[in-house]
């Protein structure tokens, strides 16, 4: 499939280059909730500069002398950035791990928690980003109105290229999976492709909305979301449904395909089942294989968005985005950048 997905509002631009160095990336965790400080499971918050989460994960689970599915993290974070980022560590009884061993050049242990559970998948507040882009090319007047839109209206809510891998390699597997091509074992893998699948078919009918210029409006038959609530409910086109989608209270919502019927009607609906066709291969298996039905806001809000220009051509980003969210689809709308996206 094309990763070339429609923009918003016209095209960036400006021109740049990110992830010049690690510093220039820079994401910070914010788990959302309270540790116990008691429990079975540990709870690292780890300060990384250029390492893989899954391999660390790995690493962590080697020291401590346990099982890899014994380590839990709530999002992989990309691995050329200075990141800091939680892991949760199911160690059974109240033995004692003297965590100062695992730290490198390139990893920094800045706290060791109990907690009575472990950490899943998404279970996280948000994160905080600090972008530098370097090489800065362009109008700074015209940047600056693209970066007070975004900041204003949102961009669309697009799975980045970092969920299809390398090449789009994710969904060549998940393609095989599907076939019949691919025996997998490694139920991480398994997830990893399916996942894929899903971000596929959400991003066909978001770029579908993108193209007709109704992402961040209602249309009939849409099912709508809170930005920080993974339940959605249906609403009539009344002026108050439409008032709450303008005023950015509730959000249109795109399907995670599954083998539940959809909750949209009407023109939703059609568009939906349009965008299902077009990736076959990828929604029939996924309702074979039996995920569940879920859904996602169309549209991303850019939370607490500040930014700076800097000397030698340089743009300084703050903000925060919510769990799941992708750094990159907020940058692409602003700059057309250089940069590794792994």
């Amino acid at each position: 499939m094309s990763f070339t997905l429609p923009y918003a509002f016209g095209g960036p631009p400006a021109t740049g280059k990110i992830k010049a160095q690690p510093e220039d990336f820079i994401v910070e965790e914010n788990l959302g909730f309270e540790l116990t400080g008691e429990g079975e499971h540990i709870f690292l918050k780890i300060q990384k500069r250029g390492e893989n989460t899954d391999y660390l994960a790995r690493q962590i689970a080697k020291y401590a002398g346990l099982p890899k599915m014994a380590v839990s993290y709530a999002g992989m974070k990309d691995r050329f950035g200075f990141t800091t980022q939680w892991f949760s560590v199911h160690i059974p009884g109240k033995r004692e791990v003297d965590w100062s061993g695992l730290e490198s050049q390139s990893v920094a242990v800045l706290e060791a928690t109990r907690h009575n559970r472990k950490l899943k998948k998404g279970a996280l507040r948000g994160n905080r980003f600090e972008i530098t882009v370097r090489e800065l090319d362009g109008d700074n007047r015209l940047i600056e109105q693209r970066l007070t839109q975004v900041k204003s209206s949102g961009v669309p809510n697009y799975f980045g290229p970092q969920r299809f891998g390398r090449e789009g390699y994710n969904l060549i597997q998940a393609e095989a999976l599907f076939k019949g091509e691919l025996r997998l074992r490694d139920r991480n893998l398994e997830g990893i492709y399916l996942s894929a699948a899903r971000s596929a078919i959400f991003n066909q009918v978001l770029s579908q909305r993108v193209e007709s210029h109704n992402w961040n409006q209602a249309i009939i038959g849409d099912v709508f979301m809170f930005a920080d609530s993974h339940s959605f409910f249906r609403a009539e086109l009344t002026p108050e449904t439409l008032a709450r989608v303008a005023a950015l209270e509730i959000h249109p919502s795109g399907p995670l395909w599954g083998k539940c019927e959809l909750a949209t009607t009407g023109e939703a609906l059609a568009l939906e089942a349009t965008a299902a066709n077009a990736l076959l291969v990828l929604s029939e298996g996924l309702e074979r294989i039996g995920m569940e039905t879920s859904r996602r806001p169309l549209r991303l809000l850019v939370g607490d968005l500040d930014w700076a220009f800097c000397e030698q051509n340089a743009l300084r980003l703050r903000f925060t985005l919510p769990a799941g969210a992708y750094a990159t689809v907020v940058l692409r709308e602003m700059v057309a950048f250089e940069g590794s996206v792994d």
